[in-house]
């Protein structure tokens, strides 16, 4: 679990779980998977130039046939909480009305196997990688939403052979009387 500042805008409330961890992020190259408490996803990466190369390849993939004045609202916009054929009408909407259609997002279709036709997150993820190697993945997981929501984003990674990101959480005290508190302690004693 991870404790972290990047904090781009964000499309939905999230309220993460506490941790003691105390690792930190990097402050570029996130790929971040938020999921709200009603279990919707949304997808970003932190990197405007390579969201540019991220929804191009995106294109060409699915085949969206987005202009280029969507595909710029999409790299200087924040998160996709969108299936595919709700992407172009999305991208193609005003700063307004995108923030009006975000709150009735239905969120990004995922499924517990990477290799289903409508696991669409594959597709976002797949393309971040392959667009920007130095990528750190994480996850962003409201601490109401239902653990089958998060293991659907988790077995798209297994699919995927990505068996190493990160959970962020809110940072909290490491109880006394615990090993963890020891052991941050113990640098203290010497």
């Amino acid at each position: 679990m991870l404790a972290t500042k990047f904090k781009p805008d964000e499309p939905v409330v999230v309220i993460t779980p506490s941790s003691i961890s105390q690792i930190t992020l990097p402050d570029v190259d996130i790929m971040l998977i938020t999921v709200d408490n009603k279990g919707r996803i949304f997808f970003s990466v932190d990197n405007k130039l390579k969201r540019k190369l991220l929804i191009d390849d995106v294109n060409s993939v699915k085949n969206l046939g987005l202009s280029e004045d969507e595909k710029n609202a999409f790299a200087l916009g924040s998160s996709i909480g969108f299936p595919f054929n709700q992407l172009k009408s999305f991208l193609a909407a005003s700063g307004d009305q995108q923030k009006a259609m975000v709150a009735a997002a239905p969120g990004i279709p995922a499924d517990t196997s990477a290799f289903a036709p409508n696991n669409e997150l594959a597709v976002w993820v797949n393309s971040a990688r392959e667009t920007n190697n130095k990528i750190r993945i994480c996850i962003k997981a409201d601490g109401e939403a239902s653990y089958p929501f998060v293991q659907k984003i988790i077995k798209t990674f297994e699919g995927e052979k990505i068996f190493k990101f990160n959970l962020i959480t809110n940072l909290k005290a490491i109880p006394q009387g615990t090993a963890a508190y020891a052991d941050a302690h113990a640098t203290e004693k010497k």
